[in-house]
């Protein structure tokens, strides 16, 4: 397939919302049976009940006895970026690369995508639509002695299939050290016969877009892959006769401005050479020294029989549970899961510069980053910090989002974040425009990016972080 042919597949299913296969109307009955139906019980239980994970004798680090999965260990951080120049906490040590992929297929002209009704014992309500296959090493080398993951195949080269995406991706920086996914969308001819199970089902992009404007539907892995989908670029000319023939949605100005900032690659407030400077310089003014140490070690947070927690009950804390799931490849399990101490809010600020809608990207640096700084949300507020009286440092912008009026809020819903690692963590993620009186005088770590240009850095390892996909995965052109 020719560059330009991938992309307008994939614009063209960005635009398609009606589906003869699973009309959009039919898919929440459809979601919610399939949550009826599954046996689902998540069971808070002391560390000591947990079977087949310990406590290390040495480090106090929480570990699966097979060595594999992930580990629960204690990192001291250095840096002199932000208003905290030490801290010691918990983090993920999941060293795998696992596969976030997702099959897709034409059906008379337009691509689908093969998603799956999944439930992970931390997802808020359950069952969400997930990608086809989400699998960490563990879970696919079956080290937990279950069945090998549904479609596998079509992703470790035993199929022939045409890759149309394949990036690795950051996890949650603040959470995870140095946690990376491979996340991938394969197509298979139109006249390849695949056993359609009965959790699966075929959407277009459109369809799954329209399903992110609504509260907890499309899990965290399925944003990040459909996060990182080109739709191609196009000089200014060739935009302005796409507007003149009117192929936009005519009724969504917003729609249409953000479908423009997606596509133009001319109209900007900085070239990419402009950015990458920015982003270089970022990386030198700032130090990120990680170091681990042992969990049992780590100050200011407290480990019980119970739960990990932050002494002042800030952040988030570590529990274990019992799961039983009963169409997982394993029906029943204990692990750890990371519980947030509130929601947050996630946010991008949007201001149309020169005829074309910025968004306000900034440099942030966390704990796990591979590379010191990645590409957040304008705001990034994920432990509830924000709220007066209980945040460390002023957060630009905050004001500004806590204060946006109706009109000005362009989408806004609360999503999950895993439920594999998370137990009920949602965000507020929104997209809010500026009023004109918004001064471009921006801090040091915060630029104005086109949609397009954000694009241009994404198909790229470890630039923009998994909030700031998780956004663009939300904006929708029909």
């Amino acid at each position: 397939m020719k560059t330009y042919e991938k992309y307008f597949a994939f614009l063209k299913s960005a635009l398609t919302t009606k589906n003869a296969m699973m009309p959009s109307e039919n898919f929440f009955a459809w979601l919610k049976e399939k949550n009826h139906q599954a046996l689902v019980h998540v069971n808070q239980i002391p560390f000591s009940e947990m079977k087949q994970w310990y406590f290390d004798g040495q480090t106090g680090n929480l570990i699966h006895e097979s060595g594999k999965f992930f580990k629960i260990e204690g990192i001291r951080v250095r840096t002199n970026w932000g208003y905290v120049p030490q801290w010691e906490q918990p983090i993920i040590n999941q060293s795998e690369i696992g596969f976030l992929g997702i099959i897709t297929k034409k059906f008379d002209g337009i691509l689908y995508f093969l998603m799956q009704a999944k439930i992970e014992p931390g997802n808020i309500n359950s069952t969400q639509l997930s990608p086809t296959i989400q699998a960490t090493r563990s879970n696919y080398s079956q080290i937990h002695n279950g069945k090998r993951p549904l479609f596998f195949e079509f992703f470790n080269g035993e199929k022939p299939v045409k890759v149309l995406l394949d990036q690795l991706q950051s996890e949650q920086g603040a959470r995870f050290l140095r946690k990376r996914n491979r996340n991938i969308i394969v197509e298979i001819e139109e006249t390849d016969k695949i056993e359609i199970h009965e959790n699966f089902c075929w959407l277009t992009l459109g369809q799954i877009k329209s399903f992110l404007q609504y509260d907890n539907i499309v899990n965290m892995d399925t944003r990040t892959v459909i996060s990182g989908i080109p739709f191609g670029e196009y000089p200014h000319s060739v935009i302005d006769f796409y507007e003149t023939l009117k192929y936009t949605n005519e009724n969504n100005s917003h729609e249409n401005g953000l479908l423009i900032s997606m596509l133009d690659s001319e109209r900007h407030l900085h070239n990419i050479d402009e950015i990458i400077s920015w982003i270089t310089n970022q990386k030198s003014l700032y130090d990120l020294d990680v170091e681990k140490i042992p969990l049992k070690t780590v100050k200011d947070w407290v480990i019980s029989n119970d739960e990990i927690y932050q002494k002042n009950r800030k952040y988030f804390s570590i529990i274990g549970v019992n799961v039983e799931i009963s169409n997982r490849e394993v029906m029943t399990w204990d692990q750890p899961l990371i519980k947030a101490s509130q929601e947050g809010i996630i946010a991008f600020i949007i201001k149309k510069i020169n005829g074309i809608y910025h968004f306000i990207v900034q440099a942030k640096l966390e704990a796990g980053n591979f590379d010191i700084i990645e590409l957040a949300p304008t705001v990034q507020c994920l432990t509830g910090n924000y709220r007066k009286g209980l945040n460390e440092y002023d957060v630009p912008f905050l004001d500004l989002v806590l204060n946006a009026r109706q009109e000005q809020i362009w989408y806004s819903s609360f999503q999950s974040e895993e439920g594999g690692r998370f137990f009920k963590e949602q965000n507020k993620n929104m997209i809010i425009e500026a009023d004109e009186s918004l001064n471009l005088d921006l801090p040091n770590n915060y630029i104005c990016m086109t949609l397009n240009q954000l694009m241009a850095f994404n198909k790229y390892n470890n630039y923009l972080n998994i909030a700031a996909r998780s956004l663009i995965a939300a904006v929708k052109f029909t």
